[in-house]
């Protein structure tokens, strides 16, 4: 039997739920959980905003954990091995997508948490496709959220060609936002962070923005006109998206991948006459993953946490609901 931490309706406490997983399937591999993080997708699974969750729902996607068991289809694995597994726990393996590289893009792709249990455990389970080696540089605590919101920063560098010599902002400086300004800035881009929140200057300097703005003050807004190949925009709020199309430089994107929740308000005239463009995009493919692990390790790119005890795991959730963590919580059995 697999103990875990199970909520039983939206919103509801997590408590301690036991389930039986099975037999290990061919293709599957069996972790021991070390760490996991919480992310706002948990929160909005908890919660039921996207009106898909099942329950009981086991929900946690950013896992660092030990192979203990191997299915007998598993070559590329071995027990002992340490390894991260983030949104995703498996693929059809045959689609277009996934025969492209694009795992991620795939349409069968299975996630951790929904109609699946996930890292809030002793154990989980995924398909050996979905699971990438974690290089020893990088300790578990901090493996897990590199693993959803890292990646999910990172996808957009190698998508869209993003270069050293562009001139890119990050809208929104939280779990997903602090890492943005370390990747970015590591890439060689000059990075500004839009942010809400004054009394962040000194540390998000510190992560790697050159420049400050507030993403509510139109006077900023105004002075940032076409200055911007890349706009990323992180945060769930709805924004003037119109003013930071403006602020694109021509054949500039804004590029989405925070769920605001609402339609975009989106006039098409500063779209077609400076040739810019809007787009969105969600976690990475295991190869792209691994990359971004290399990535970090050479440029020492490590989330901001607060590690909480698998028991104190509603505290936890909690503090993330709260909007006061800084930046990911994260639990732990280390």
């Amino acid at each position: 039997m697999i103990r875990a931490f199970a909520v039983h309706e939206p919103r509801g406490t997590l408590r301690p739920f036991e389930y039986d997983p099975g037999p290990l399937a061919h293709t599957e591999v069996e972790l021991d959980v070390l760490s996991c993080g919480i992310c706002h997708s948990d929160l909005a699974a908890i919660d039921n905003e996207w009106r898909a969750t099942h329950y009981p729902l086991v929900a946690g996607h950013e896992v660092a954990g030990v192979v203990r068991a191997i299915g007998d289809n598993v070559t590329d694995l071995n027990i002992g091995d340490r390894v991260g597994l983030g949104w995703h726990s498996g693929y059809c393996m045959t689609c277009h997508s996934c025969r492209s590289g694009d795992h991620n893009l795939c349409e069968q792709a299975q996630p951790v948490i929904m109609g699946h249990h996930g890292g809030f455990a002793d154990r989980v389970r995924a398909s050996a496709s979905a699971l990438v080696k974690l290089p020893q540089e990088i300790a578990s605590q901090d493996a897990g959220p590199l693993m959803c919101g890292g990646i999910t920063v990172f996808n957009p560098l190698l998508q869209f060609g993003i270069k050293p010599t562009d001139r890119v902002a990050v809208i929104g400086i939280g779990g997903l936002g602090h890492l943005a300004l370390q990747f970015y800035r590591a890439w060689g881009c000059e990075v500004t962070a839009f942010t809400s929140s004054s009394s962040k200057k000194k540390e998000l300097r510190r992560l790697g923005a050159r420049h400050v703005l507030n993403s509510g003050n139109i006077a900023d807004l105004d002075n940032a006109r076409g200055e911007f190949d890349f706009i990323l925009s992180t945060v769930n709020a709805r924004l003037d998206w119109n003013a930071f199309l403006r602020a694109l430089r021509p054949k500039g994107r804004l590029h989405f991948v925070g769920v605001t929740g609402e339609p975009l308000d989106i006039g098409l005239f500063p779209m077609i006459g400076g040739q810019r463009s809007i787009s969105g995009s969600p976690v990475g493919s295991p190869a792209m993953i691994a990359t971004m692990l290399e990535f970090a390790v050479r440029h020492n790119i490590r989330p901001a946490t607060e590690i909480y005890s698998f028991e104190n795991i509603n505290e936890a959730v909690e503090r993330l609901r709260s909007g006061k963590a800084r930046y990911r919580v994260v639990l732990s059995r280390l």
